[in-house]
Formats: structure tokens, C-alpha cells, sequence
């Protein structure tokens, strides 16, 4: 497998994953999913005007959002990055 970029949002609660590509989103899926990472994610969607896909890993006690982000770190496939975190929009 060639490696690819995998980029990581932080959210309340979960993870926001932006995937090089489907094929590679459906791989580090599987991947993930051998390590009982997750029961369910949210599901693969492509990003508009773009070949990446996206999706959500929501974090539980027996996975944080730290211990997430070590586990992808060690996937010698991806290449991690962060996108920067945007306020959430202030309630009126």
C-alpha cells in the first residue's frame, strides 16, 4: 500500500477525517477496524470539488481523541496532518 495524507479535525467528541481518495478511506477503514478502534463511523462521503473523502470516528472511553490521533500517527501508510480547529458559531 502506498502511503497517503490523512488529515485530522478535532470536534467535540470526535475525530473529522479527510482521506486521500476512496480507496484509501476504505482501506484505512478496514485497517482501523482490526484494531476494534470503533463499532461505527459516520459514513464515507466524498468532499465536494475535491477526490478526498471524509467521515467522522466519534471517541469513547476506551478511545480518546489523543489516543486516536497516536494510533493513526503509527499507520506507517498515512500521513498525518492537522487542519486547523474552527470556533464553533456563537449562539444567539
Amino acid at each position: 500500500m502506498k502511503a497517503f495524507c490523512v488529515r485530522l479535525s478535532r470536534i467535540d467528541g470526535a475525530s473529522g477525517l479527510r482521506v486521500d481518495g476512496l480507496e484509501n478511506a476504505k482501506w484505512l477503514l478496514s485497517r482501523l477496524s482490526d484494531f476494534f478502534v470503533f463499532k461505527t463511523s459516520e459514513p464515507l462521503c466524498e468532499a465536494p470539488n475535491s477526490p478526498d473523502c471524509i467521515f467522522r470516528v466519534a471517541h469513547s472511553s476506551q478511545l480518546s481523541g489523543r489516543n486516536f490521533e497516536k494510533l493513526l500517527a503509527g499507520i506507517k501508510e498515512v500521513i498525518l496532518s492537522f487542519e486547523p480547529t474552527t470556533p464553533a458559531s456563537p449562539v444567539d
